[in-house]
């Protein structure tokens, strides 16, 4: 069963076509992995699905939600603007640049929205967040402030912060690209072994061993489309599409 279609979307930005009539289906519980060029579209595929931006045709469906260019719906009812947040707070997001609250502490990024949006219990989000932060290796640092950490640790946190929310689909936007090589590991780590966890996942990433070592699909998208999809060993070691292997040859 599928927890996310995409039908026939078009995403603009000014005269820029971005997403060309894109095609995409994701079985509930796939690790996904999105490879292609840069300005092909990824980021901005996966920042569509969060409601992040706007599309201008097509329809994205997450389970009983459907996205539109119109808006956001369940069934015939929709979505106002407070659900449509509450939507997004479902879905995790872990973004290139970690996007943790500056004048907040580790544990106070971490327990923002639990609390303060799912409304749970303080001393349950509050355990629960501890021991996240045990797991990430970064108990110590729950009273440090985001400016005290290296960008791995600031990550890990992000990806913390995201799991609170236990959501059923999680989204990365290039999760390591802002980070040095030494520390771009400990997050892949985490990734692997914490955050995808059984769920749905889609990565958007330039890291090929770790889509051929984690996702159960690879999509390769350019200039805005699905060019070729499948299973990691089929995409990455004999590609079907002439645009796939000239990709590809780049990272020999």
């Amino acid at each position: 069963m599928n927890l996310l279609e995409l039908r026939a979307v078009d995403k603009f930005f000014g005269a820029n076509h971005v997403l060309r009539g894109l095609d995409l289906d994701i079985e509930d519980g796939a690790t996904v992995a999105i490879l292609g060029p840069s300005g092909s579209g990824k980021s901005t595929l996966v920042r569509c699905i969060n409601c992040l931006e706007k599309i201008q045709a097509g329809t994205i469906t997450v389970g009983d939600t459907v996205i539109e260019p119109r808006g956001v719906r369940r069934g015939e009812h929709t979505l106002s603007a407070r659900a449509i947040a509450k939507y997004r707070s479902s879905v995790g997001m872990v973004f290139q640049n970690f996007n943790l609250f500056p004048h907040m502490t580790t544990l106070a990024n971490v327990i923002e929205a639990p609390i303060g949006v799912a409304k749970r219990p303080r001393a349950e989000v509050v355990a629960e967040a501890l021991e996240l932060l045990e797991k990430v290796n970064l108990a110590d640092k729950a009273d440090a402030y985001p400016a005290t950490l290296s960008g791995g640790q600031q990550q890990r946190v992000a990806i913390v912060r995201s799991l609170m929310m236990q959501p059923r689909l999680m989204l990365f936007d290039e999760p390591t690209s802002a980070l040095d090589p030494e520390l771009t590991g400990e997050v892949l780590r985490v990734i692997r072994d914490l955050a995808i966890g059984g769920r749905t996942s889609i990565i958007v990433t330039h890291e090929l061993e770790f889509a051929r070592e984690v996702a159960t699909k690879i999509v390769f998208m350019a200039e805005g489309r699905v060019v070729e999809q499948g299973p990691p060993e089929m995409v990455l070691d004999a590609p079907r599409e002439q645009r796939t292997r000239e990709f590809l040859r780049g990272f020999k």
